[in-house]
């Protein structure tokens, strides 16, 4: 059955998802990482695909850009689709001097200036993190290759603050994006397992920052390690059905 966003059949998607934002990057990750990769939705131009990876069953979709359209296509593949785990593998602003260009972050909680974290229970702000297992086993593949540590979820792109990005990287946060804590969110509430990996395409205090070309082609590193993580254990009772 189709949802208003994805029109899929049940079984369509794979209980594993890997989860850029760009409809592109999912159309490359499919090519490169999966085998027998069929595309199995495309509503808005949102591209989802389906294969195998190392012999097991995934697929990759995109999510659009911001907690928002994340939490749609989150919502729907958890719901009606049976997936159990999505990593997001994206691109991040760095906020500290010890990430270059390139470098991957594996996002253990997600900050918000949305109204993600307060929305779901009244007076209270949401601590909004990963499933610690997939966590966990992102920790054990990466080893010494990736760091570890919150990020920013902001709405907004374009709005200069550097006091609160200079309050932030003073408490450790390692970078900035726009997804992560609506995809924590989602998967709290629908009691499923969610993490972020992230490539650094641009620093926030130097300025560097990758061309179109590169954002869109270097997320081998990234995408291996979510890759590895989501197989590291096995799925119980997913069926890959709504």
């Amino acid at each position: 059955m189709a949802t208003p966003h994805i029109a899929a059949e049940p079984g369509d998607f794979a209980p594993r998802v890997l989860m850029p934002g760009d409809p592109r990057r999912a159309l490359r990750i499919a090519t490169d990482f999966l085998a027998d990769a069929r595309q199995v939705t495309d509503v808005r131009g949102i591209l989802g695909f389906t294969g195998t990876y190392r012999g097991e069953p995934m697929s990759v979709m995109a999510s659009g850009m911001g907690a928002p359209s994340i939490s749609i296509y989150a919502t729907e593949l958890f719901r009606f689709y049976g997936v159990e785990r999505i990593i997001r593998v994206g691109t991040a602003g760095a906020l500290q001097a010890s990430l270059a260009l390139g470098d991957v972050i594996v996002a253990s909680a997600a900050h918000t200036d949305a109204t993600t974290a307060t929305v779901r229970v009244p007076g209270v702000s949401l601590s909004l993190a990963p499933s610690p297992r997939l966590l966990v086993d992102a920790i054990t593949v990466a080893g010494d290759a990736a760091q570890v540590g919150p990020v920013l979820s902001s709405d907004y792109f374009y709005l200069d603050r550097p006091e609160v990005i200079d309050r932030l990287a003073a408490l450790g946060t390692l970078a900035v994006e726009m997804e992560a804590a609506g995809l924590y969110a989602v998967a709290a509430a629908e009691r499923r397992e969610a993490l972020t990996v992230l490539t650094v395409s641009d620093h926030i205090r130097t300025g560097e920052a990758m061309d179109a070309v590169t954002r869109e082609t270097r997320y081998e590193h990234m995408v291996d390690i979510a890759a590895r993580a989501l197989l590291a254990r096995p799925v119980v009772g997913a069926t890959g059905s709504a």
